[in-house]
């Protein structure tokens, strides 16, 4: 096998935005969060410090700065989250002003992961019981909407030298596959619209469209939509690959010890569900590895850490020893199940308050990404 290519989930709220400072406050992003994160119990590992301090992402400096170690150490890709509602886009600066404006920016691939799920404010989260928190954006959109973010990623994105594409296609992740329907009303819908989208990828010179599809079983995100049948869907609209974004979408966090957990156990139910899919599909199935698993940023530092809905979360918190079982558990996979693009993706480059980031901190340096060069050298 070749060696895989390694796509880090980049997220990109780390940076100064019009609609955060219209909901949260002038120059208000995640560093807030994060910066007031304090340990919730004995021995919670927060805040946690990168180390390389505040950064703002939607300069080239930065973004040149996070290329250099991406190449450095083997991550070969950013799936970058891609926010697009039915008025347009939204965290848009970290792609466009900082990794698309970097000198080097040619040094690594990028694709984008279509983060279509509904916003909801969680910055912080008040109320562990508060399954229905305050809809900021919804994440389904018409066709109209649709056809502007098409069009908008074609012309933008996909003729860029370094965008990633598979034998000729450009890539494009869809998180969300529930809301996807729900906004273009239905599957047939949902199947003609994928369509024209890949007709029109073919008339911008391409092969077509490399639709790849986020599929889990445990819905995280507070209106997380799930499919009680994801392969059928995978198949009728036409996506040629699916991945999953993170370990907890595989495992009911409320059977895992709260506050925190070791991360065997969710890796091993992760991976059980990668089998199930890789004999159900039709299509490769590329694995995740996921860093680790913490959202207490997200929750309200003054109220006691109780269990809930999310982000009132199980925390996991592996060594890079730990980190390292899983990127072999997913060269393993990839090895016996022969896809013919191998492709391993990990949460997260940069998911700090959700507890999973490969970017160095003051705890483990730079021993996650050490493991991807030491696993995939």
């Amino acid at each position: 096998m070749d060696r895989p290519k390694i796509l880090a989930y980049y997220f990109p709220d780390w940076h100064a935005d019009p609609r955060n400072a219209k909901w949260f406050g002038q120059d208000w992003d995640e560093w807030k969060l994060l910066e007031a994160a304090k340990p919730r119990f004995d021995g919670h590992r927060q805040p946690r410090v990168p180390l390389d301090g505040r950064f703002d992402e939607a300069t080239p400096a930065a973004a040149e700065h996070q290329i250099r170690i991406a190449k450095e150490y083997g991550v070969d890709g950013f799936l970058v989250d891609y926010y697009w509602y039915d008025d347009g886009p939204y965290l848009q600066g970290a792609l466009d002003d900082g990794l698309l404006a970097a000198r080097n920016s040619d040094d690594i691939t990028f694709a984008l992961m279509w983060a279509n799920h509904e916003l909801v404010n969680i910055f912080p989260h008040d109320d562990p019981a508060n399954d229905s928190p305050r809809r900021l954006k919804n994440g389904a959109i018409d066709r109209a909407a649709f056809e502007k973010l098409a069009r908008h990623v074609i012309d933008t994105y996909f003729a860029r030298p370094n965008y990633l594409t598979i034998d000729g296609r450009p890539w494009l992740t869809i998180y969300e596959l529930g809301n996807l329907i729900v906004g273009l009303g239905g599957v047939e819908e949902t199947a003609d619209a994928l369509l024209w989208f890949d007709e029109q990828t073919r008339r911008a010179g391409f092969e077509g469209l490399h639709l790849d599809a986020v599929i889990w079983g445990v819905g995280v995100l507070p209106a997380a939509i799930t499919l009680d049948n994801p392969s059928e869907l995978v198949r009728k609209l036409g996506f040629r690959s699916a991945t999953s974004y993170v370990w907890v979408h595989h495992a009911d966090l409320g059977r895992f010890e709260f506050p925190r957990a070791e991360i065997g156990p969710l890796r091993t139910a992760a991976f059980a569900e990668y089998e199930r899919y890789a004999a159900e599909l039709a299509v490769p199935f590329y694995p995740n590895v996921t860093v680790g698993w913490d959202a207490s940023p997200r929750t309200a530092q003054d109220r006691v850490f109780v269990g809930g809905r999310y982000p009132w979360t199980t925390t996991f918190d592996p060594s890079p020893e730990e980190f390292r079982e899983g990127l072999l558990m997913a060269k393993s996979f990839l090895e016996r199940h022969g896809q013919p693009h191998p492709i391993i993706t990990v949460n997260a480059w940069n998911e700090w308050t959700e507890g999973s980031a490969l970017l160095p901190d003051s705890h483990n340096g730079y021993g996650f990404l050490e493991m991807i060069r030491d696993v995939f050298s």
